[in-house]
């Protein structure tokens, strides 16, 4: 197999910036495919300097994995990261139009990087290597290495939503953006909703010719391939983690605090495209309904903060301190307090803990790419005695976790009745149910992990003509 160059925003280094919560998902992925196939992994620090030089830090990792990173400049990071990747793009990519910011200055920030990005990439690219470039944040990367004579074969992932095209026709410059795309070789999607609706943009807007049937995009000449690619997680590796004290130790804490109620609990990265408002909607309606079942079941929301210098996440992190605080208000007593809000993050042995200790898990994004937090919750049930995931029917893994209506229970997260009435449901589900629910969901879990995530889209960035 070819060497592997894997060129993203976040690099999992300590400290970076816009790195938190990526060692789950993206870093762990990433950290797996270059351990396979060799190669180094290509992004920005996280650490502001002065002025942008360019200049590049190696660090070679235990496991053999080489990162290289770049400094950028006050500007950069306002322009490019806090202003276009997560104030217009993101947004945007998970429907909120009423949040996406379009400011001429963020976009000229975005091409700046982008630019820089690939000026530095240049010289660690080898002929014969294979490209791969993650996330919204780089988009236009692939053009500007084909504009500097790269003719490797390149690939870009996209771990976020695409929205429909009459959402994302509002972004100015939007054909340029999508015809930047199409210089890679090799598109992938978290699922095939997203990309169907990125061919359906490719097909009306540019008025490209699209094979749907072979994910072939042809225009001016050019043909990518843009293809469906679920992300799993590193099943072995994230399972090894409860056989720890401390995921034992994590497991028991959460049990006795909770004072034989069942435990529920979400986790997830402070934001709003998570749905967390309306999830604590949801449970307010249940004890609202069902006032007496106070003494039945605990919520534990584990929200670490994430992109704290934008204004929509402080707004965010108020509301559900206002929220939490208003539900406890209502429905604590001496001996009670219905639901904990915890605003910080924890390593993964412990989470494996808390996980498998609670016998629901609310995942109920608004909009996601993919959301690994389900997987890892059913990759950490007790086969004897397993839990109920409550899953959003608007993520990614609800393609692949609804297992034709009998694996996680769907829910519409913008209703505080589906919410409630589904968590009426999971708390009474008897063990014949959960259990067969259960052995249907780690089949997906187990099989379609990031190992054959990797191996999809390697295999066939190498192999594809374009």
């Amino acid at each position: 197999m070819p060497r592997l160059v894997v060129i993203s925003n976040r690099v999992a280094v300590p400290k970076a910036r816009g790195v938190a919560g990526a060692q789950g998902g993206l870093a762990g992925a990433l950290n797996s495919a270059l351990k396979t196939n060799g190669g180094i992994w290509f992004g920005w620090s996280g650490q502001e300097i002065e002025e942008f030089t360019g200049s590049i830090n190696y660090v070679r990792s235990a496991e053999g994995v080489t990162t290289a990173t770049i400094d950028l400049e006050h500007q950069d990071i306002e322009e490019y990261y806090n202003g276009y990747a997560n104030s217009t793009l993101w947004p945007l990519f998970h429907y909120r139009i009423d949040l996406t910011k379009y400011e001429r200055e963020f976009g000229k920030g975005y091409e700046r990087v982008n630019e820089r990005f690939a000026e530095s990439a240049l010289p660690l690219i080898d002929e014969g290597d294979l490209v791969w470039v993650h996330d919204y944040h780089l988009m236009p990367l692939g053009e500007r290495l084909r504009s500097m004579g790269v003719k490797n074969r390149m690939g870009f992932f996209l771990h976020t939503p695409w929205p429909p095209t009459n959402l994302f026709v509002s972004l100015p410059y939007h054909e340029r953006l999508v015809k930047a795309l199409l210089h890679y070789d090799l598109l992938g999607f978290q699922c095939d909703t997203w990309l169907d609706s990125f061919m359906h943009y490719c097909w009306k807007e540019l008025g490209a010719e699209v094979d749907y049937e072979t994910g072939e995009i042809t225009l001016d000449g050019r043909t990518t391939v843009a293809r469906a690619y679920p992300i799993g997680i590193d099943y072995e590796f994230f399972t090894s983690k409860g056989e720890t004290g401390e995921a034992r130790q994590a497991g028991q804490r959460l049990l006795s605090s909770t004072r034989h109620r069942t435990a529920m609990i979400g986790v997830d990265r402070l934001d709003y495209s998570k749905g967390l408002p309306e999830r604590l909607d949801g449970i307010s309606r249940f004890f609202d309904r069902y006032p007496e079942r106070v003494r039945d079941l605990v919520f534990i929301q584990i929200a670490p903060p994430s992109r704290e210098d934008i204004g929509s996440y402080q707004e965010i992190r108020t509301t559900l301190e206002q929220k939490a605080g208003q539900i406890n208000g209502a429905r604590s007593d001496v001996d009670v307090v219905p639901v904990r809000y915890v605003n910080k993050g924890y390593p993964q042995e412990e989470l494996f803990g808390f996980y498998r200790a609670a016998k629901i898990a609310l995942v109920t994004p608004l909009r996601d790419g993919m959301n690994l937090v389900a997987k890892e919750y059913v990759a950490a049930q007790d086969p004897e005695d397993p839990g109920v995931l409550i899953l959003s029917r608007f993520a990614g893994a609800a393609q692949q976790l609804d297992c034709d209506g009998e694996g996680a229970l769907m829910v519409n997260p913008h209703s505080s009745d589906d919410i409630a009435h589904n968590i009426r449901i999971a708390l009474d589900m008897s063990l014949e149910e959960r259990k067969a629910r259960y052995e249907k969901l780690i089949v997906t879990v187990r099989e379609e992990n990031v190992q054959r995530w990797t191996d999809n889209f390697i295999t066939d960035l190498a192999q594809d003509a374009a």
